[in-house]
């Protein structure tokens, strides 16, 4: 279905703002996902503060390349989807996470992080890593660990003394 040049510019428009705020991009295959679960897809990724846009691809790698990231786009097969979001591993973890619950129907396919194109692998690997409070609670954890054992053993040394 042919689509007119003024909503052509209309998507590149969409696309193109949301991009220039955003930190970290995802693109995402969704082939066979039903409406219902993208409608619940999407209210969970906004409430997380990511944004989520289907555009055609061509729109979207014109886009893309006009915006200037390094490397090389990654091929963009089947349906896509653009996630994006202020947080660097939000987009990516919220996709993540919703395509452990849609296996067959949703897969990332490559993204945009730190001004890089990078391919489905890496943005995987972003989608791993754990939100900052998350990694706060665990460095603190850190930090704390020395501490806790040094007062294990001056406890254990004064209950020795006092036995």
């Amino acid at each position: 279905m042919a689509i007119t040049k003024a909503k052509k510019e209309d998507i590149v428009a969409k696309v193109t703002d949301a991009l220039k705020d955003a930190v970290s991009v995802v693109f995402v295959n969704f082939k066979g996902l039903s409406v219902a679960d993208t409608s619940a897809m999407r209210k969970s990724l906004k409430e997380e503060g990511i944004g989520y846009y289907v555009a055609k691809k061509t729109l979207v790698k014109r886009v893309l390349t006009s915006n200037g990231y390094e490397g090389t786009l990654p091929e963009m097969s089947g349906e896509l989807a653009l996630a994006w979001s202020t947080d660097a591993t939000a987009a990516a973890r919220g996709i993540f996470e919703a395509g452990k619950k849609h296996k067959d129907s949703l897969s990332i396919i490559g993204g945009v992080f730190e001004n890089r194109f990078l391919n489905a692998v890496d943005m995987r690997a972003i989608a791993t890593i754990p939100p900052v409070p998350v990694l706060r609670g665990m460095f603190v954890n850190v930090i704390n660990s020395p501490i806790q054992s040094f007062v294990i053993a001056l406890d254990a040394i004064a209950q020795k003394k006092t036995a």
